[in-house]
Order: C-alpha cells, then structure tokens, then sequence
C-alpha cells in the first residue's frame, strides 16, 4: 500500500520532505509544485485527472472540426459526402459533457484511490523510467483492446444496441467528437476496460505510477477521436503499423454496422472472422485502382460502394436491434 496514508493527507509539503529537488527534471519539478499548491493529495490528484481528459479530448478534437469545415481535406475524407454539420458537432458536445461529468468524473475521481490502495504511485518524484512506463503501456493499449473487442461485440446483442449502443450508431460517418458520444452506460462498461488495466497491474506488480496512466489515456484518448475522425492520410498511423486499426478500419463499422469491434489493433478482428466484408470491401477498392480508373472514376466507385455498404448497414442494424443473437453480436450478416 502507498505510504501516503502513514504520512497523511492534509500537510502536502510532509509528502516532499526528503526529497531532493535539485535531481528532479522540469516535469517532476511541476508535478511536486502542483500537489503542494493544491496541498491535499487525493484532490489534486482527481482535479489532475479530470483536466487531463477534458483537455486532451477537447484539444485533439478540435482540430478535426477545422479539418471537416475545411473543403481542401475533403480527397482524404473515407465517406467524403458526409461531412458533420454544426448543429451535429454541437448535439455530440453536449452529449459527450453530460457524459464526462455524469459518468467519467466520479470514475476518474475515484480510479486513484483504488489504484492507490493496490500500490499506485501519486505524488512520488522522481518518475518511473521509460524502461518501465513502455511496457506498461504496452500491456494496457493491449488489455483495452481485448477488453473492447467482446464487449463492443455484446452491446451489439438485440437488448443491449437498442437501449444502450444505438446512441453511438447515430453518425454512420463519425467524427472526430463523437468518439465518447454514447450512452452513459456504455461510456461506463467500455471504460472500464482503460482503467481496469492499471488496476489490475497494480494489484499483481505494485509498481505503477500515475504518471504512466496519464500517458496510458492521452495515448487511448488520441486513439479513440482518430479512429472516429473519417479520414484516412498518407501519414496516418495504420498505413505505417499494419496491425494498427485506426480510421480506415474503425470507419467502416459505423458504415456497414457489421465487423470491426476492435479499437487499437486488428488482431481480434482477424482471429475471430469479423473482419470478412471489410476486406472484401477493401478488395474491391483495391481492384478499383488497379483497373486503371481516373480519379474522379474511382471517387464515383468508392461512393458507390460506400452507399452499397451503407445500405446493408441499415438492414444489418435492423437485424442486431429486433432478432436478439443476430447479426451484430457474430459480426456478420444475412444480407450481404
């Protein structure tokens, strides 16, 4: 257990007091300045927590609102006649808000302590090295994304899409704000597996510290709004790291409602056999280019293909949401 609770919380400045901040760099330098301003550990930890998520979200996010209200980016856009509108971001904004302080603040809030309790790291300068910190992030990005993979699957089930994953299925061309535009429900139970990770880090090898999970969910966060943000670069990273979802994959799901439940990787996807029309798809895209077409020939063929899949979409989400164990809980469909 952290020994903050032997040298108790109400005097910040006991916490630091054989510490020798001539040896920390600048950032442990701010992050002992912080708690000793805040002067109570547990609020400046959670207030820490908060503003970082609030901050990170908001901040990656913005600049994909530019990038849709921006004609010139249109060519890399992977449904280019379904750009957002403003009233759209604005009803996700307020949706993602009422989440964040409904569901996420009192998680968030609370997620330190237990951590802590399992021996997580808070207040303590100087950082863990960066030996130590990739690793673990490492094993949360692959945790979360096995965690995610079935329980994407299971919100797919009749009962639980029409009363709870639905919300998220409203944009079939998502954006990058509606990456946590869900149910509060969902935001809860797929949530749950970006801080159960560290939890359960924490209570096998007693060896974490918060700093890592900051890096661990500013990492997830700008996974999660990328992957929603409908365009595909030269430059993005799953065109670079194969085995990386990103866009182009996550895309598709909303698209077609079927396939893909993964976020950071393909592996699940791939192992499990729910990723059959979105290669068959990308197949046909690739045949595409290779006939030779002209640019505005193969941008007429990706429309065409994007309604086909769109279209299926609909009646596969009518499927998922009215016979039970359907179509979406297997990721596959009836009426391809």
């Amino acid at each position: 257990m952290s020994n903050t609770t032997t040298l108790g919380y109400h005097d910040a400045s006991v916490l630091y007091a054989t510490t020798d901040f001539s040896k920390l760099n600048w950032i442990e330098l701010q992050w002992a300045s912080w708690y000793l301003m805040i002067g109570n550990p547990v609020i400046a930890t959670g207030l820490a927590s908060f503003l970082l998520h609030e901050i990170v979200y908001f901040g990656r996010a913005i600049p994909w609102i530019i990038i849709d209200a921006t004609p010139y980016f249109r060519k890399w856009k992977l449904q280019p006649n379904k750009i957002p509108t403003p009233g759209e971001q604005w009803a996700c904004t307020k949706q993602v808000l009422f989440s964040h302080f409904t569901v996420e603040l009192p998680v968030i809030w609370l997620f330190h302590p237990m951590a802590e309790f399992f021996g997580m790291s808070t207040w303590q300068v100087p950082f863990p090295a960066w030996s130590a910190i990739a690793p673990q992030v490492f094993f949360f990005f692959v945790f979360e994304d096995m965690f995610h993979y079935f329980a994407h699957q299971a919100l797919h089930w009749g009962p639980l899409y029409k009363h709870i994953h639905k919300i998220h299925h409203q944009y079939p061309a998502p954006f990058g704000l509606a990456a946590e535009y869900a149910h509060p429900a969902e935001v809860f139970i797929l949530g749950t597996g970006t801080i159960l990770g560290p939890i359960l880090y924490c209570m096998f090898r007693h060896d974490l510290h918060i700093f890592t999970v900051y890096i661990w969910i500013t990492l997830r966060l700008f996974q999660a709004i990328d992957s929603h943000s409908g365009y595909d670069f030269p430059w993005s990273l799953q065109n670079w790291l194969p085995i990386w979802s990103g866009a182009e994959h996550h895309d598709f799901h909303h698209m077609a409602f079927v396939n893909n439940f993964s976020t950071s990787f393909r592996w699940c996807d791939r192992i499990f056999g729910t990723d059959t029309k979105y290669r068959a798809y990308r197949a046909r895209l690739n045949a595409a280019k290779k006939a030779g077409l002209s640019p505005e020939e193969y941008a007429r063929m990706e429309i065409k293909l994007n309604e086909e899949a769109g279209r299926e979409g609909v009646e596969a989400e009518k499927v998922a949401e009215n016979a039970g164990f359907g179509a979406g809980w297997s990721g596959k469909t009836k009426v391809a």
